[in-house]
């Protein structure tokens, strides 16, 4: 996995994760698909195979870069600026 310019300006440590699952989707009912972790302020999204696609929302309302999959036993990170795993 290659860096990107967006990790060095992340928050160190992580931040702490703000829920378990997805809060939008819960508030709509639906059921979240893989869930992403935000490595700016923590928020918790669902990923684009569910139908409302929480995390990229998120990306686009905040301009938080980089999210890291919120799976167990997965530890990838993708950077939604440079289209990439980072």
């Amino acid at each position: 996995m290659s860096e990107c310019p967006h990790v060095s300006e992340l928050p160190h440590p992580e931040p702490a994760p703000l829920t378990e699952t997805c809060p939008e989707c819960l508030a709509a009912g639906s059921h979240p698909v893989q869930l992403r972790l935000c490595l700016s302020c923590g928020h918790v999204g669902c990923c684009d195979s569910s139908p409302r696609r929480h995390a990229t929302e998120h990306f686009q309302t905040t301009g938080h870069p980089v999210m890291r999959t919120f799976e167990p036993g997965e530890s990838w990170r993708w950077c939604y600026v440079d289209q990439r795993v980072v």
